[in-house]
């Protein structure tokens, strides 16, 4: 019997049991852990709340979840209940996917300042995430400044521009929504140190800024290339800069009638953040982009902000007793391989890149690994306790493990809570969920 154990119950923990279930069938024991009670991970709390369809992919980790030899073990935390080594010794395998959860620093003067957030809290807080749940952000000011051209920055800003009704069907938690509704927000400017060739934005992600009840997003003519280079990109960034360029074509007279304008600030580098006691603005120096590379040009300007949201990158937790490579923010690997026994997959071991189904390729890479180590006996003989020595740990220590028939309980009292217009209401305290399990 292999027994392995997951650290890290989103996407890539799924994948990954999923695939040492076909690796080894009924002859594999997987415990998956996460230190929250709630599983599903990046589905459940970084997926934008309005994209259900994507959420729907939790019903396959549902599936390999409900299986025999998959067993969820929620509300414990690695590195504190329980160490890395500790699980070594009981697992044949022991695999981090444990995501990259934590923000990358702008390293800017007043980045510490109160209203200026890194996008895993603001999009943790609008989705209910148990550490971001009491972020409460000021939107009493007038202009918002979000900082990337990925699709995350996408998402909050189309989260901040819509109206309560727009969010019919979404599961966002009913504390952001209130905050949302009493919003002065007129306009949201999104800042880019490169140009529309550059983005990261999809072209789904994008047209849905054109869809928006009162906001029309901008984009000036002249940060735009000739037609004709658009030709040399590849087709879903074609169609990104299309959308870029309709907004472009938008006539100035439509914008005296939407009440929030959403502008692309291409070429702008940010410098520093301004402000005394909170956020006043931020200074951005203008960019011109040499062989693929934003360089500053020494023109600078100000754009008043009461509220600024960074969505730059991410970087994975650390773990006491393993590796860790700073200046790549993930676990020190080699395609996979930590330490004999000890393995990472997702963005843990490639930091935050991809899509969700690219972590489907990886679980089954990081589990063809560990089937060659067993086979070259890198991991011994075998013999390891796996869940019954763990359960025995757990009953030492007094820990309060949650089991996936846990989880279905307090999913359907996030179901019987939920407004007439929502799939469910999350629970956002996790003594309340630990409470919602008693049915």
């Amino acid at each position: 019997m292999r027994h392995i154990a997951i650290i890290g119950s989103g996407p890539a923990g799924y994948y990954t049991a999923e695939a040492a279930q076909k690796q080894w069938g009924d002859e594999v024991r997987v415990d998956i852990f996460d230190m929250l009670p709630v599983p599903y991970g990046l589905i459940r709390s970084g997926v934008a709340p309005d994209h259900q369809s994507i959420k729907g992919v939790s019903r396959r980790y549902e599936a390999t979840a409900l299986s025999d030899n998959v067993r969820f073990v929620g509300n414990v935390m690695i590195g504190k209940d329980v160490s890395v080594p500790e699980l070594q010794g009981l697992y044949d395998a022991v695999v981090l996917a444990t995501g990259a959860p934590h923000d990358r620093k702008m390293d800017l003067p007043g980045e510490n300042l109160p209203g200026v957030y890194g996008s895993a809290a603001f999009v943790g807080w609008y989705n209910g995430h148990p550490m971001f749940a009491g972020l409460d952000p000021d939107l009493s000011g007038d202009t918002a400044v979000v900082i990337g051209m990925g699709n995350v920055a996408l998402d909050v800003t189309r989260i901040l521009a819509k109206t309560r009704e727009e969010f019919a069907g979404s599961d966002i938690v009913a504390h952001a929504l209130d905050v949302l509704q009493t919003s002065k927000l007129r306009k949201i400017v999104i800042l880019g140190r490169r140009g529309p060739h550059q983005i990261m934005m999809t072209p789904k992600e994008l047209g849905e800024l054109s869809h928006l009840t009162r906001a029309a997003p901008r984009v000036d003519p002249l940060d735009l290339p000739e037609e004709g280079e658009d030709a040399f990109l590849e087709p879903g960034l074609r169609k990104s800069v299309s959308h870029l360029r309709s907004f472009a074509a938008i006539p100035e007279s439509h914008y005296g009638d939407t009440p929030i304008e959403v502008e692309f600030d291409f070429f702008a580098s940010p410098k520093a953040i301004l402000g005394t006691d909170k956020v006043e603005g931020i200074e951005v120096e203008r960019t011109k982009v040499e062989a693929g590379r934003a360089v500053g040009t020494g023109d600078t300007y100000t754009i008043p902000a009461g509220l600024i949201v960074c969505c730059i990158g991410y970087q994975t937790s650390r773990i006491p007793d393993v590796p860790f490579d700073e200046r790549a923010g993930r676990f020190a690997n080699d395609e996979g391989r930590i330490l004999p026994g000890l393995y990472c997959v997702g963005w843990a071991r490639r930091g935050p890149s991809g899509t969700i189904g690219t972590n489907r390729p990886d679980g089954f890479s990081v589990i063809e690994k560990i089937g060659e180590d067993i086979a070259a006996g890198i991991l011994g003989h075998g013999g390891k306790q796996g869940r019954a020595g763990f359960d025995e740990l757990a009953a030492a220590r007094g820990l309060d493990v949650v089991t996936f028939r846990d989880w279905k309980k307090i999913e359907a009292e996030e179901e019987r809570r939920a407004r007439d217009d929502a799939p469910r209401e999350k629970f956002v305290v996790v003594d309340e969920m630990i409470r919602a399990r008693e049915g």
